[in-house]
């Protein structure tokens, strides 16, 4: 493949931003090399600057669970763009959406919008303090829930792929108190529950780790969360922000029958565009201003463009079969993967929980953030890269998630565990 027009745009942009990029781990660092620039989409298709086309397992890092500029999508953000782009006031989109997001999910009983998963976070641990009445959360070991200053905490992902234990810039008093959990370790969360016995406000957390690999929680961990943050007076969030539409369409909460206080949403349900959310119980919920005290605004929140996205993408997924066929084309890559991988002897840890998944170069069975750890981020730098050469695009970082959508169809699959058993040998 010929990248020369990419290493012209990547030297221009390394003048202009940090790095290069706009987001850290888009800038190869993890794997190697030097981004590819892209030019456009389409379907399952990501095409460079250079002309070359990929099969694209990134999807904008989840949202675009129907693939890149989806003719409904497409549709409706003309339609919506005409009629304005912003309005700064109510708008009948905002209802809509929000109506067919607790179709999905009924724990949502009521909603506010933001503009992304970090704002939703931030928020929703806000909220829960304020309800609570006390300042001490809990999260876990390469759990990510947005880059606010008390979250960033053994982030995992992002932060893990550049090898930064937190991040220079968060004062110390800002997360002192923020408790750290293994994850898949009920004990662990036990211990500061009885050590810091009514001072937790809540418990943060992806029910399926997304941001180091795909970790699935194994069993009873997700009920036992949920009987300790009861019997203890805190609340329970999911971060359902990747997980949410991508394992089951009414997010982890529905697959593994858990019913949190709080969740957080994003990426899908903007069908591509900026947009987050955050919601739960009413009597919690009413709590937000102007109904209560505690203040959070947005200027851009509840935008008719990706509200209209939004729209598009979820009345899809309300047909079962879609998802059905979802479900098995994510199964039937990563048992591909998992077939080659066996046959050429390379040790391996493939996961998947729905459409999201994970291949691990490591021995060691991955179920939380010092397991991840053994992987060889060494072997799968390899592995990208004779990935994107054979035409396919994946995460580039080994602590990172892989996307399937609608428009990867069987014979797109069959192409990728092709390029795989290439790529292996």
């Amino acid at each position: 493949m010929n990248f020369k027009k990419s290493i012209e745009q990547f030297n221009k942009a390394k003048e202009l931003f940090p790095g290069g990029v706009n987001s850290p781990v888009r800038a190869f660092r993890a794997v190697g090399g030097q981004p590819i620039f892209i030019e456009h989409g389409e379907g399952p298709y990501l095409f460079d600057v250079d002309g070359n086309r990929y099969i694209d397992y990134v999807l904008s890092w989840g949202p675009l669970i129907l693939g890149h500029a989806h003719p409904d999508i497409v549709q409706a953000l003309e339609k919506a763009i005409k009629r304005g782009t912003s309005y700064g006031a109510p708008n009948p989109l905002e209802i809509e959406l929000a109506e067919l997001i607790k179709g999905f999910i009924p724990s949502l009983e009521m909603i506010r919008f933001v503009n992304s998963g970090t704002e939703a976070t931030m928020s929703a641990l806000r909220l829960a303090r304020a309800y609570t009445n006390r300042n001490k959360i809990i999260k876990f070991e390469g759990c990510y829930h947005g880059h606010a200053d008390l979250l960033l905490v053994q982030a995992g992902s992002g932060v893990a792929t550049l090898g930064l234990p937190d991040s220079p810039g968060v004062p110390p008093a800002t997360v002192k108190d923020t408790l750290v959990a293994r994850y898949n370790d009920l004990d662990s969360v036990e211990s500061l529950f009885k050590q810091f016995e009514g001072r937790i406000a809540a418990l943060i957390l992806e029910p399926v780790a997304g941001n180091m690999g795909v970790i699935p929680p194994v069993d009873g961990f997700l009920a036992g969360l949920r009987d300790l943050t009861t019997q203890h007076g805190a609340l329970l969030i999911f971060d359902e922000v990747m997980t949410g539409f991508r394992v089951h369409p009414g997010g982890a909460q529905t697959l593994y029958k858990i019913k949190p206080d709080l969740t957080t949403l994003g990426k899908v349900i903007g069908g591509g565009l900026p947009v987050g959310a955050y919601g739960g119980r009413k009597e919690i919920m009413e709590m937000i201003a102007p109904s209560g005290p505690v203040y959070q605004a947005g200027t851009l929140s509840g935008n008719p463009l990706a509200m209209s996205a939004g729209i598009a993408t979820l009345e899809k997924l309300q047909v079962p079969s879609l998802w059905d066929t979802l479900n098995a084309s994510a199964e039937t890559l990563t048992s591909g993967f998992g077939e080659v991988l066996n046959a050429v002897g390379i040790p391996f840890q493939q996961t998947r929980v729905g459409t999201m998944f994970s291949t691990f170069f490591t021995k060691t069975p991955v179920r939380d953030w010092e397991t991840v750890k053994s992987s060889d981020t060494q072997k799968f730098g390899k592995f990208f890269h004779a990935m994107l050469k054979n035409g396919v695009y994946l995460a580039p970082s080994q602590f990172e998630a892989g996307f399937i959508s609608t428009a990867h169809s069987k014979n797109i699959i069959q192409a990728t565990i092709a390029a795989a058993r290439k790529a292996f040998e």
